[in-house]
Parts: C-alpha cells; structure tokens; sequence
C-alpha cells in the first residue's frame, strides 16, 4: 500500500512592502510617543530644519550685490575683502574660507549688521541700496576713495549707530534726513569735501562724537546735539564768531577741536562754563579778544587750552590760574602784552605753558625757574628781560629792542 502524501496549501505571494518615507517614519514615530515627548521632538525638528535653511533675505543681499556694483572693478584687488565677495554663496555662512572673507558681519539671525571695509582703495560711489540694510549697526567705508554725495536713504537704517566715512571724497551737504537717525552714536566724515550741515544736527539725540574735520564746512556751526561729549571741526573755512546758540544745553561736551578755521571776535565766559569742558583747541583762528569768568566751578576739568596762532590782544588772563585742574595752556604768537601773571608761576597743576611770540615784557616770575618747577614750554619771541637763557621756557631769543619799542610806541616798560 502506497504512502498517502498530505495535501498542501500553496502559499499566496507575499504582497510587495513599501518603505515608508521620511516623513512618515517621522509622522509613525511621533504616533507611539505621548503628546508631550511629541511636542518637544517636533519643535527640535522645525528648529533644525529652519536653520538649515535660514539665509538672509533677498532685501540683504540685493543691498550687497548693489554696493560692489557701484565701486569700480579696477579698484577692486583680489586679495581685498570686496575681492572675496562672490554671491554664489550665501554671504553670513560661516565658516568663511573662500568667499566673504571679510568685510560684513551677521546676526544670530543672519541679517548683514556691520560693513567694515579695507583701506584698499576701493574707488566708486555709495550706493542709495544701502538702505536695505536695516538691521546695519556699523558702516565704516573710512580710507578708501569714495566720492559723490552721501545718500540720503542712510535714514532708512533705524538701527545705525556708527557711521564711519572719513578719508574719502564725498562732497556736498550732509544731507537733512540724515538727523531722523535716533540711534546713531558717533558720526566721522572728516578728510572729505563736505560743503553743508543742516540746520537740524540737534536732532541727532544719541550722538556722542561728531568728528566734521578736513572739509569745506564755512559760515557758523548749527545748534549742535545734546548730549555730545567730543566736537572735532578742525581745518575747515568757519567763520563768524561762537554763538552760543550752537552750543545751548551741551552740558556733557568734554572736548571742543576748532582749530585752523577763520573764526573771529570774542571767546566769552559763557564758553568756559559749559560744566563738562576738558579740552579745548581753537588755534589758528582770528578771535581778537578772551574773557574769563572769575569765578570757576571747583569742580571744573579743563586741563588744556590752546588758543595759540590768534590776534587775541590786552593782557594774559589772570584767571586761567583759577581752573583747579588746568595742567597746559597755549596763549602763543597772539598780540598779548603786559607782564607774565605771577598766578601762572603758583600754580602747581600747570605742567605746560606756552606763551612765546607775544610782546609780553618785565621779567618773567622767579617761579618758573626754581628747582622744583616742572614747567615745560616757552617764553620767548617777547620783550622779556631777564629771561635765564640757562631754563628752557628761555632758549628762544626774545625780539629786538626796536621791535619793542614800536609795539610799546617807546620803550619797553621793565
């Protein structure tokens, strides 16, 4: 008798599997997981993906892309930071080996906040595009030979508190949308060919250091900001006399640079109480005469004062010896006769002083020329007698007696 074989069930094909994607090994994953675990691993995964994918906006990288196009290709060298910017990539990606180099930084959030260029020359104008930098704190073009005016859409850039153009060619006036800027702090433009301010510079609120010098600024400063500590106005053609106007309610200007303009007229006492006052240089001006208060705050800290190269005339003031922290006075080449103040030798803070090309005359205080004086500086080029040639302060001649005896209208008195 034959075996009898079990009858068999083919088996049905197993159906083709599927590999789920990505997403849905995600969406699977997050299925299996309690709402709170859930939550936390969906928001690290948005997270990673935005950051992945966060570049700066087009708004950005148009204002990029318009400022290199408006410098000259010529005046770009490769090795300089402009040389590096290729938007083939993404300017805030880090790290920067190849491409941007140099020249901007970013935010956290990849927004362009600083453009801090090389002094390489760059040779072109600034493009009004700058604009769309709106989250731009720094911009600092100084060095380079930009030229043309300053746009006035910079006041598009509520964020900007450092604007930094000196040594280049920019000309025209500052334009008057430029004081709607609330944030900016310090503003440089020296070493241009600015011609203009507007007359609403006081509008500048939050600005510390204003540095205007080596332009072709003329008539009388405007009123000036509020809370500036440092005025820098130096070599330009300002004329006319200090108006205190300009100068109201400075009560935190530390120092005040106005030299080589053609300002004239009277220094009143006004000027010398603004109650932060430290430095002050007005040399090479016109002024013709100076008053000192006489009476000084004790607290006051201007330690020097240089009104040297004027056409200041009548005798030194006495009471720049009452300032309690002056440590260096220049009254030079000016038309200031009479005697030397024997105040000027008593006082023991004064370290420098420079009161030669006058037509000072007697002799100068015995003070001067003790042991103990550390006074540097000079007294010559006067009608002084008895000026010890063995001290310093005496190693340049004093004038000729004739001369003397002209500016006296006879002999110098002793």
């Amino acid at each position: 008798m034959g075996i009898k074989r079990p009858h068999t069930v083919p088996k049905p094909p197993e159906p083709s599997i599927t590999k789920p994607n990505f997403f849905d090994q995600i969406c699977s994953h997050f299925s299996n997981m309690s709402k709170s675990r859930t939550s936390v691993f969906f928001f690290l995964f948005l997270f990673s993906l935005s950051s992945v994918q966060s570049i700066p906006p087009s708004s950005d990288i148009i204002a990029l892309q318009a400022f290199k196009a408006a410098i000259k290709p010529s005046s770009i060298p490769s090795y300089s930071c402009l040389g590096t910017w290729n938007f083939t990539t993404d300017p805030c990606s880090v790290p920067r080996v190849t491409h941007f180099t140099c020249g901007l930084s970013c935010s956290s959030g990849n927004r362009v906040t600083e453009l801090t260029l090389d002094p390489a020359g760059y040779t072109g104008t600034l493009s009004p595009l700058i604009s769309k930098l709106t989250q731009l704190v720094t911009l600092d073009l100084q060095n380079n030979n930009f030229y043309g005016p300053i746009p006035s859409s910079l006041s598009s850039l509520p964020n900007l508190k450092n604007l930094v153009l000196r040594l280049n060619s920019f000309s025209g006036s500052v334009p008057p949308s430029l004081t709607s800027l609330k944030s900016l702090l310090s503003l440089d433009i020296s070493h241009n060919l600015i011609s203009g301010l507007p007359n609403s510079m006081n509008e500048l609120t939050s600005l510390r250091r204003l540095d205007l010098s080596y332009n072709k600024l003329t008539g009388s400063l405007p009123k000036l900001p509020p809370n500036l500590l440092e005025l820098a106005a130096k070599a330009n053609s300002l004329s006319g006399s200090l108006l205190k106007s300009s100068f109201y309610g400075l009560n935190q200007l530390e120092v005040v640079e106005l030299s080589e303009n053609s300002l004239f007229g009277t220094i009143e006492t006004w000027f010398f109480q603004l109650p932060s006052l430290q430095q002050i240089d007005m040399a090479n001006n016109s002024f013709t005469l100076v008053k000192i208060p006489k009476v000084v705050d004790l607290n006051s800290d201007l330690v020097a004062v240089d009104l040297g190269f004027n056409k200041i005339e009548g005798y030194l003031p006495v009471n720049f010896a009452i300032f309690p922290r002056l440590s260096s006075l220049s009254l030079r080449y000016n038309k200031f006769r009479g005697p030397i103040p024997l105040q000027y030798s008593k006082k023991a803070t004064l370290k420098r002083l420079y009161l030669d090309g006058n037509f000072l005359n007697g002799s100068p205080p015995a003070g001067f020329f003790g042991r103990e004086t550390s006074v540097t500086g000079s007294l010559g080029d006067n009608c002084l007698q008895k000026c010890p040639i063995s001290s310093q302060l005496c190693l340049k001649s004093q004038k000729s007696t004739s001369i003397c005896q002209q500016a006296y209208g006879g002999k110098p008195k002793s």
